[in-house]
């Protein structure tokens, strides 16, 4: 096992997936056990990681910061695999947690043992955590939620004009002033998450998902946004309220009421999944639209719909790189059944490589293009019974924000727009910035 991902800071951003600890024969392909392909936990290349798992694909061995699993890599097997029930959330079905190899030590570990919530559980008991969450999002309810995320929107725009009227050659960072807090408003009013809390749990999961954060800081940040909702359910329950964490807290309807630690599994899930996505979904689609300016063109003359940049956004730069993790219970043949998931193995959805995928989205996969015929399929929100309930939310957001945010600075430009870096960030497709000018005067 690497130990915890201190050590980290000091190696230099490299390419994408290295075919580290192959034998020296030259035996064994990339990607193959015995000789898994390196998830670079430091994202230093992601376009060179893609090619590799795609090379490797459909199932490809991966090392994920000293676990080693397998990945699958195009659309068709992910499809399959994740209505496949030998496939479960379950750790305790891991060979690798079965036999003390990975423990709490493992950088990755709060994402695969994350308590018990709908994210976390299969089955019956999934449909039972998940039920009233899916309740709170459907269409109708979303379109409730419509003047939230415009009123959260309006403001965090105006607060970016007020800056650009003081400093109008100054570039701003459209993350911190619009992509992460937006989300992050929406959810926790959703939610009932105190606003105050905002920029303490933008701290909290910050450190949490970075690969740079020594893992005994990672497990307090663990503990402190365990307390953090521990606390949020308790008072909810006393003096509960016109919200999502309220309605879980009250629901008896059809079976067995969530526990206080399944109310917390949930909340605590959906704020993190809630607002991840979103940030990269608004960044992405941003900085793809200013460096293909005659396709910007197009979607602000009308020509193209807002919806096709969100869903060409979330194919070709999926908010999810490697979405951890699934357990066999059984042996499960994949593809042409040359490669074998093993009863105990670990299994990952390696997304951006499954967006690229060019059986399903042509030779051109690899091409931003929101002319694409529509519908654009893909599966950045998952698919099967796990698939994220937070998808329309996140959709809605985009379809506010993005058109909101060029039509108030119809002169936005970006400042090397594409040469945005990663956060070091293993799961998640996350940008360390996007600075802009915001063409006001």
């Amino acid at each position: 096992m690497n130990g915890d991902a201190q050590s980290l800071a000091s190696e230099p951003r490299t390419g994408g997936a290295d075919p580290g600890g192959c034998p020296a024969d030259g035996g064994a392909a990339p990607g193959t056990p015995g000789c898994p392909l390196t998830i670079d936990p430091l994202v230093g290349s992601l376009a060179a990681e893609t090619e590799a798992l795609r090379t490797a694909g459909p199932l490809a061995r991966i090392d994920l910061m000293g676990a080693e699993v397998w990945t699958v890599t195009t659309h068709a097997e992910a499809r399959r695999l994740l209505t496949d029930t030998r496939l479960v959330k379950d750790i305790t079905h891991w060979n690798l947690w079965r036999d003390g190899k990975i423990d709490e030590s493992w950088p990755l570990i709060g994402m695969v043992d994350a308590g018990r919530s709908m994210f976390t559980v299969d089955g019956a008991e999934h449909r039972r955590l998940r039920v009233k969450t899916a309740q709170a999002l459907t269409p109708r309810r979303l379109e409730d939620l419509r003047p939230v995320v415009e009123r959260v929107t309006t403001r965090l725009l105006d607060a970016m004009a007020a800056h650009a009227a003081e400093a109008p050659d100054e570039p701003i960072d459209l993350k911190s002033a619009f992509a992460q807090p937006l989300p992050m408003s929406v959810v926790c009013s959703l939610m009932g998450v105190d606003p105050a809390l905002e920029p303490r749990l933008h701290h909290l999961y910050e450190a949490f998902f970075s690969t740079l954060t020594p893992q005994q800081e990672r497990l307090a940040v663990l503990r402190e946004l365990d307390e953090l909702y521990h606390d949020m359910v308790r008072r909810k329950t006393a003096s509960p309220g016109d919200d999502l964490t309220s309605a879980l807290i009250l629901a008896d309807e059809g079976g067995e009421p969530l526990t206080a630690e399944e109310v917390r599994g949930n909340l605590e899930a959906m704020v993190a999944a809630g607002h991840e996505t979103t940030v990269t979904l608004i960044l992405c689609a941003v900085r793809a639209l200013l460096t293909h300016p005659d396709q910007l063109r197009l979607v602000l003359d009308g020509q193209i719909g807002w919806d096709a940049v969100i869903e060409e956004t979330l194919r070709w730069e999926s908010p999810s790189t490697h979405l951890l993790l699934r357990f066999a219970t059984s042996d499960i043949e994949v593809g042409t059944g040359s490669a074998v998931i093993r009863e105990g193995e670990g299994v990952a959805m390696s997304y951006r490589a499954i967006g690229r995928d060019r059986t399903q989205h042509g030779q051109d996969a690899d091409r931003f293009d929101v002319r694409r015929p529509a519908p654009i399929r893909h599966l950045a929100f998952g698919h099967g019974p796990h698939i994220c309930p937070g998808a329309g939310l996140s959709r809605l957001e985009a379809s506010v924000a993005l058109p909101a945010l060029f039509e108030r600075f119809p002169g936005l430009c970006g400042v090397a727009a594409a040469e945005t870096r990663n956060r070091p960030v293993l799961t998640q497709n996350e940008l360390e910035s996007l600075p802009v000018r915001l063409g006001v005067r």
